[in-house]
């Protein structure tokens, strides 16, 4: 049977590695997009465009469960969507607080609650988080508060699950990617060293890899992709 993965944010650059990363390896992926619009180019019959709000809760718990009545099961899920922000204390407003947890840890726990009840249910499954440096290292936060103290929510969730999921075969995973080389981020910092980047591809890569059995001894792992920034 065909191995069913979920990636949310397929309309970004590292959402689209993602998914053309596990749809070669021969995987149907569900993606979900924020609008019609959002341009995607994958094999019709290996991949399906949902238009789904990530901050709605009940709009989300309904997707997964399309996807389980469709497929039958979710083998892996990567929720890559986000938003990033910067700013240090002294600017950082709450409402700054607040729009970057929406963001980066409501989109991704609204969807991670529901797959991971799911791969519970079906004591199987892999389910990758989106972390970031600033999130786990306090002195790679100055300059980025807001997004930093959003980000450092997800380690705390995959903690949790991974607790939770003790003794079964779901395991919940955190990549944390230095500066990942896009074009939004070459045209935002032109005079960096864009070599010392680490690539969509390169995560994507690395996300497949753990989410096989050559990684399935490996439990509650924090990823660090850091290249040479």
């Amino acid at each position: 049977m065909k191995k069913t993965a979920i990636i949310t944010g397929t309309a970004g650059n590292l959402g689209q590695a993602v998914a053309k990363r596990f749809i070669e390896e021969g995987y149907h992926v569900v993606g979900t997009i924020r609008n019609k619009t959002a341009e995607v180019n994958f094999l019709e019959n290996n991949f399906e465009a949902i238009t789904l709000d990530l901050l709605d809760e009940e709009d989300a718990q309904k997707f997964v469960n399309h996807v389980v009545e469709k497929h039958g099961e979710i083998n892996v899920a990567v929720l890559a969507a986000g938003g990033f922000t910067s700013g240090n204390i002294s600017s950082a407003t709450t409402g700054d607080i607040y729009k970057q947890y929406q963001l980066n840890f409501e989109t991704a726990y609204n969807v991670a609650r529901p797959v991971f009840m799911q791969m519970m249910k079906q004591n199987n499954g892999r389910l990758f988080l989106i972390g970031s440096r600033a999130g786990l290292e306090v002195s790679k936060s100055k300059g980025v508060m807001a997004y930093a103290l959003s980000k450092s929510l997800i380690f705390r969730l995959a903690e949790a699950m991974n607790a939770e999921s003790k003794g079964k075969n779901v395991v919940t995973s955190v990549i944390v990617p230095s500066t990942i080389d896009t074009p939004q981020n070459r045209e935002s910092m032109p005079d960096t060293d864009f070599s010392t980047w680490v690539t969509p591809a390169q995560i994507a890569e690395v996300i497949y890899f753990y989410s096989g059995e050559g990684a399935s001894v490996v439990r509650e792992p924090v990823i660090k992709m850091y290249h040479q920034s």
